[in-house]
C-alpha cells in the first residue's frame, strides 16, 4: 500500500478535516430538506411561501463559512458535489413513484406522491436556480474579501448571499412558472402573469434576505471559533511532531 494512503487510512482526522466535513454536511443536509419539504406552505404577512424557504438560506451560510476557512475552490467543490446529489435524489424519489405500491403499505400510493410527487418544471428550474446561484454566491464572496483585503466579513458575507439570493429566487420562479409551461405541451398547465411573478418573486425574496441578515451574528461566530479552533489544532500537532 502507498505510504500516503497507509496515513490516510490510520491517521486520525485534523480539525480541520472535522470543521469541513461538518459544514459539508450541514449544507447537503439543508439542501436535501429543502426539496424534502417544499410541499408545504405557509403565510407570512399574507404571502405564500413555500418551508423549503426555510432550510435553503442556511447552504448559503454554510459556502459562506467554507469560502471564508478553506477558500474558494473548496466551496465549489461542495457546490458541485451538492448539485450531483440533489440529481441523484430526483433519481431515486422517481423510482419511488413509479414502484409498484404494496396493498398493506401504511403509506397509499396517492398521499406519496402529493408529498414526493416530481413537478419536472420545478425541479428543473430548482437544480439551474441552485447550481447558477450557488457559484455565483462563492464568487462574489471571494471578489469582496479580495477588494476589502479580507476585512469587514459582514459586507461578503451579506452583500454575496443577498444578490445570490435573488438570482435564485428569479431562476427559479422564471422557469418553473413562466418558461416550462409553454414547453412542456400541457395545455392543463399555463404561465403565471406579470402581476403574479412579481408578487411571489418580491415575496419570496424579501423573506430570504430577511434570513440572511439574521445569520450574520452565526457567521461572525462561526469564523472566529472555528478558525481558532482549527489553529490550536495544527498548533498542538506541530508541538507533537
Amino acid at each position: 500500500m502507498e505510504p500516503i494512503l497507509t496515513v490516510l487510512r490510520e491517521g486520525a482526522p485534523t480539525r480541520s478535516e472535522r470543521v469541513f466535513m461538518l459544514l459539508a454536511g450541514i449544507f447537503l443536509g439543508a439542501l436535501v430538506m429543502t426539496n424534502a419539504i417544499a410541499g408545504k406552505f405557509f403565510v407570512l404577512f399574507g404571502q405564500e411561501l413555500s418551508c423549503g424557504i426555510i432550510a435553503y438560506p442556511v447552504t448559503f451560510l454554510a459556502t459562506d463559512l467554507i469560502s471564508e476557512l478553506f477558500g474558494q475552490k473548496r466551496a465549489n467543490l461542495v457546490v458541485k458535489v451538492g448539485f450531483v446529489v440533489s440529481v441523484f435524489v430526483t433519481f431515486v424519489v422517481w423510482i419511488a413513484t413509479q414502484a409498484p405500491i404494496y396493498e398493506r403499505s401504511p403509506v397509499d400510493e396517492a398521499s406519496f406522491n402529493i408529498v414526493f410527487g416530481l413537478l419536472p418544471g420545478i425541479v428543473f428550474g430548482s437544480m439551474i436556480a441552485y447550481l447558477t446561484a450557488q457559484l455565483f454566491d462563492v464568487h462574489i464572496f471571494e471578489f469582496w474579501r479580495r477588494l476589502t483585503n479580507g476585512r469587514h466579513l459582514w459586507l461578503r458575507n451579506n452583500g454575496s448571499t443577498i444578490i445570490s439570493q435573488l438570482i435564485d429566487t428569479v431562476l427559479v420562479v422564471t422557469i418553473a412558472l413562466v418558461i416550462w409551461p409553454n414547453v412542456d405541451g400541457n395545455n392543463a398547465t399555463t404561465a403565471i402573469e406579470w402581476g403574479t411573478w412579481r408578487g411571489i418573486v418580491i415575496g419570496q425574496y424579501f423573506f430570504k434576505m430577511g434570513i440572511a441578515l439574521l445569520d450574520t451574528p452565526f457567521f461572525y461566530l462561526g469564523t472566529h471559533y472555528l478558525r481558532r479552533w482549527i489553529a490550536e489544532g495544527e498548533r498542538s500537532h506541530l508541538m507533537q511532531a
